[in-house]
This record gives C-alpha cells, sequence and structure tokens, in this order.
C-alpha cells in the first residue's frame, strides 16, 4: 500500500505534498472548531501507534501478501484527527523502517487520508438515516473500515498505473499492480470486519469513544 521512494516522478510527489497540506489544513480547521480541540489527542495519540504498527501485520494473499492499514477505523474513530495521525504515522514508518518514504509522503499521506475522512463520513450517515442501533452501527463500522483500505488501494493503482515509466515493461508492471490491488479486496473485508467487533465492543464499554 505504502509508495515508496523513487517509484513516482517528481512532479506527482510535490503535488502529493500539495494536496496533503491541503488536506491536513482542511482537518485542523475542522478540529479548531470544535468545543474542546484537545479533547481527543490521547485517542489520537493512541491510535496513531496503532496505526504505525500495523503496517508490520502481513497478511498472505497469494501470489503476495498485503499488511493492514486501518485509516478506515482511524476515520470512524477519530474524525478529522485521523488526517494528522495518518501524516505522523507515515513519516515515523518512513524514517524509522523507511516502510514508504520522504519525498513520497505527501502521496501516501492524501492516498490514506481522503479514504480515512470518507470513512468518517460514511459512518455517520447512520445518524442522518436514523439507523442508530448497535446493529446497524456495526453495520456502518464494517462499511466504513473496508471503504477506507479498498478505496486507497484503488488510489494507489492509479498513481502507479499511470506513471509507469516508458523503459520498463508496461504490461507486465500493469500486471503485477493488478495483482496487488486484487490481493487488497480480501484485507479490505477484514479490515470491515475488525472495525465492526471494535466499534461492536466499544458500543458497550465505552460507548463515548465512537462519538466523533
Amino acid at each position: 500500500m505504502h509508495i515508496p521512494d523513487g517509484i513516482l516522478p517528481a512532479e506527482v510527489a510535490v503535488a502529493g505534498y500539495i494536496t496533503a497540506g491541503a488536506l491536513t489544513a482542511f482537518a485542523l480547521r475542522k478540529i479548531e472548531r470544535e468545543d474542546d480541540p484537545q479533547a481527543n489527542i490521547p485517542k489520537a495519540a493512541l491510535l496513531t501507534s496503532a496505526f504505525f504498527v500495523a503496517s508490520w501485520i502481513h497478511i498472505p494473499v497469494p501470489p503476495t501478501s498485503a499488511h493492514l492499514v486501518l485509516n478506515g477505523l482511524l476515520g470512524v474513530l477519530l474524525g478529522y484527527y485521523a488526517v494528522p495521525a495518518i501524516l505522523i504515522g507515515l513519516f515515523f514508518q518512513a524514517v524509522m523502517f523507511q516502510h514508504g518514504g520522504l519525498t513520497t509522503l505527501g502521496v501516501n499521506t492524501t492516498m490514506m487520508g481522503v479514504p480515512a475522512l470518507l470513512a468518517y463520513y460514511l459512518f455517520g450517515l447512520r445518524h442522518t438515516l436514523r439507523f442508530e442501533s448497535p446493529r446497524w452501527t456495526s453495520i456502518f463500522a464494517f462499511l466504513s473500515g473496508a471503504v477506507g483500505l479498498g478505496l486507497a488501494a484503488l488510489i494507489a493503482m492509479t498513481i502507479l498505473i499511470t506513471t509507469i515509466p516508458s523503459y520498463l515493461d508496461v504490461d507486465a508492471e500493469r500486471e503485477a499492480i493488478y495483482s496487488l490491488t486484487l490481493a487488497h479486496v480480501p484485507l479490505a473485508l477484514i479490515e470491515g470486519v475488525f472495525t465492526a467487533m471494535l466499534v461492536s465492543y466499544l458500543q458497550r464499554v465505552k460507548p463515548e469513544l465512537i462519538e466523533t
């Protein structure tokens, strides 16, 4: 899921920083308008750590493997805080473990941050539609978790497909990218189930944590 250094053209990397900067500024403005902007910082710090660690949990999906992302979960539980949480998590993954990269930090932040916000909005639809029972809340949590990762995989596929260098075997590269994208389909379902299970648990023991 993470796009490493040396893969994307310079102009795409720069555009990624621009979009990530705009996305982060938008999220921070929304946070500042909350009644208590600092109230969710401890929760955001905890989930940033979970996001940081999740990329090391690899799941074999022949002929490749994929790792957890949890951007949909962050959107569900953090709302707008998910964007800076993802940015910080990606930065430390790149610096400490060379997972992803610094030149692609903007692209990766946008790729995971936009779906996280969409997951947040999707989860919030349960209020709009008045589907607020525990069962419906779990269903919306599943959809949000799955959509968060699934959409990020589609964005990554689009970026990689459209930036394949001409000196490479374009057909072979496309086939590899398509295979990697398909490997994220079962992973999206796993993240959806995990998000639903966690939200269902929090509904019972600490429901205020899911009221983002």
